[in-house]
C-alpha cells in the first residue's frame, strides 16, 4: 500500500527604467527539480510530460533569525501551512536547531508548453523552461487586490542591472494621500525596492524585478509587478534574453499526474476571478476515478497552495 503524505511593501513598481546595457552574467547554480506528467486540454488539467511537478518535502534546519514568515517566502509556501504541517500553535516561534518539515512541490501549468516563462498569479509562482528542457520554479510576490498584475502575453524587452527607479505619477499620488513623502526618482541601492535586477516586459507598466523587502515574496502585495527573491533573480537573470517570452495566467486550482499519482494543488482565489474546478480537470485528464474524492474536497477546503497526492488507495479485501 503507498503512503500518502497527510493534507494536514509594495511592489513600488510599475516603473520605466534607466537602461545601462550590462551584460548578464550566469550564475553557476545547478537546480534539479523534481518532476511530473501533463497533456493540454481544453481546460488547464495536465498529463503526459515528466516536467509538471517542482520542489520538494525536505527537513529544514532552523537557522537563527528564521521565523515562519521568512521561509514561507523564501520556499513558496504560506505560513499557515508551515503550522499546519508541522502540528505547530499558530503563534509559534521557532528556535535555532528545530527541524521544520517544508513541503514546496507546486504543480506546473501547461501554459509552459508553448512560452519559456510563466506567472500564475494565485499560485504566486514563476516557472522558466530552459533550452534544454529543465524546470525551474520560482516563489514571487504579485500585486495586490486593488492593484492586480494583469494576464496575457508578454516578451523581455529590457535586462538590467543596478536599474534607478523613476517611480510613476500614480505611486507618487498614493503616497501623497498616505502622507507619506515618496522621491520621484530613486538610484540604485539598498533603499531601491526594484533591487539589483530589472527585467522589463512589453506589457505596459510591470516588470520582474528583484526586492529589498525579501520577506514579501509569495505575497500579494506589489503594485502589480512580480518580485523575485534577490538569490532567485540573479539565477533567472543570468538564463533569459531579450525576446524571450512568457505569459501571466490566472489558474487558482491544479491537477497533474505523475506516473499512476494524482496531484491537486489549490489556491485562494485572490481576485475572485474563479477557474476550472477540482473535478472538471481531473475529468479533463481523464483521471476522476483515480481520484480520492474524500482527500481532495480536503484539499480544496484548505486551499494550502501545495501539490497534494490525492490518489485513490486500492485496498484488498
Amino acid at each position: 500500500m503507498r503512503s500518502r503524505l497527510g493534507v494536514s511593501f509594495v511592489c513600488l513598481c510599475l516603473a520605466a527604467v534607466q537602461v545601462r546595457g550590462q551584460e548578464p552574467q550566469a550564475p553557476s547554480v545547478d537546480v534539479h527539480p523534481t518532476t511530473n506528467t501533463t497533456q493540454p486540454a481544453s481546460i488547464p488539467a495536465v498529463r503526459g510530460r515528466p516536467d509538471r511537478l517542482v520542489g520538494a518535502i525536505t527537513d529544514y534546519l532552523v537557522n537563527k533569525g528564521d521565523t515562519l514568515r521568512s521561509l514561507g517566502a523564501r520556499y513558496g509556501i504560506d505560513s499557515a501551512t508551515l503550522v499546519r504541517d508541522n502540528n505547530l500553535p499558530a503563534s509559534a516561534r521557532l528556535v535555532s536547531g528545530q527541524v521544520v518539515r517544508i513541503d514546496n512541490r507546486h504543480i506546473v501549468s501547461a501554459a509552459l508548453d508553448s512560452v519559456e516563462l510563466i506567472v500564475n498569479v494565485p499560485q504566486r509562482m514563476l516557472f522558466h523552461r530552459s533550452a534544454e528542457g529543465v524546470t525551474v520554479g520560482y516563489p514571487v510576490a504579485v500585486g495586490r487586490p486593488s492593484w492586480p498584475t494583469p494576464n496575457g502575453a508578454f516578451a523581455v524587452e529590457v535586462l538590467e542591472r543596478h536599474p534607478t527607479w523613476n517611480v510613476p505619477a500614480s505611486i507618487l499620488e498614493e503616497s501623497r494621500r498616505r502622507g507619506r513623502i515618496q522621491p520621484a526618482v530613486v538610484p540604485p541601492g539598498p533603499d531601491n525596492p526594484l533591487g539589483e535586477f530589472w527585467i522589463g516586459l512589453s506589457r505596459s507598466g510591470i516588470g520582474i524585478h528583484a526586492t529589498n523587502a525579501p520577506s514579501s515574496i509569495f505575497g500579494t502585495v506589489s503594485h502589480g509587478c512580480i518580485r523575485v527573491h534577490p538569490d532567485d533573480i540573479a539565477r533567472l537573470f543570468g538564463r533569459i534574453r531579450v525576446g524571450t517570452l512568457g505569459r501571466i495566467i490566472y489558474e487558482p486550482v491544479l491537477l497533474s499526474v505523475l506516473n499512476d499519482a494524482v496531484y491537486l494543488e489549490v489556491h485562494r482565489d485572490v481576485y475572485g476571478r474563479g477557474g476550472a474546478s477540482a473535478r472538471e480537470l481531473a475529468t479533463a485528464a481523464g483521471v476522476f476515478e483515480q481520484v480520492d474524492w474524500t482527500v481532495a474536497d480536503t484539499v480544496t477546503a484548505l486551499r494550502d497552495g501545495i501539490a497534494r497526492d490525492v490518489t485513490r488507495i486500492s485496498r484488498t479485501p
